[in-house]
């Protein structure tokens, strides 16, 4: 069985893209083709608890959110843009870092669902998409990455990782390609 991961497509996420039209109409695409084919979705959403807890000052990353962006603890800075928002059947996973599967229970739910393969979009295409992907490549899921329902603050860096890295260890392919396959 088989799942679509809507990953760090958060508000506040999303708006760091400059147009982010297209990426939200695919990804919609997708989340309604998931919908119509009974493809369980999953959101994963990055926050932190107030005062971040969870951040090491050993996290170059992750410290830095913590001096700058106070919204990832905002329960209101979690929420999904709404061109994409999840339905009432749809599962939602917190995650502490930026693997879909750190600090979440992703990977429970995946084997409680029977799901061996993972169809994966987000933000940012060298951030969850990367390290989600390597992770469920190490544990032996069978992965498809959406490439036009994937975004990243460096166009150069997401171009390489999907034509270069990715494909070798997933299908990388347009939404519509996918559609068509579903």
């Amino acid at each position: 069985m088989e799942a679509l991961l809507v990953m760090d497509m958060q508000s506040r996420i999303v708006d760091m893209i400059g147009d982010h039209d297209a990426l939200l109409k695919n990804t919609r695409t997708a989340i309604d083709q998931a919908h119509a084919k009974n493809i369980p979705v999953i959101y994963v959403v990055v926050t932190f608890r107030p005062g971040f807890p969870e951040v090491s000052p050993n996290n170059k990353s992750f410290s830095t959110i913590k001096e700058r962006q106070a919204s990832f603890a905002d329960p209101k800075g979690s929420e999904v843009h709404p061109d994409i928002a999840p339905q009432e059947k749809d599962i939602l996973v917190t995650k502490r870092r930026v693997s879909a599967f750190a600090g979440s229970d992703l990977e429970v739910l995946l084997r409680s669902l029977s799901i061996t393969k993972m169809i994966l979009c987000g933000i940012a295409t060298s951030g969850v998409v990367l390290s989600t992907l390597r992770e469920a490549a190490d544990k032996d899921y069978q992965l498809t990455v959406l490439s036009d329902c994937c975004a990243d603050m460096d166009p150069e860096v997401h171009q390489v990782l999907l034509s270069k890295v990715f494909p070798r260890q997933a299908d990388v392919m347009t939404v519509e390609e996918w559609t068509a396959g579903t």
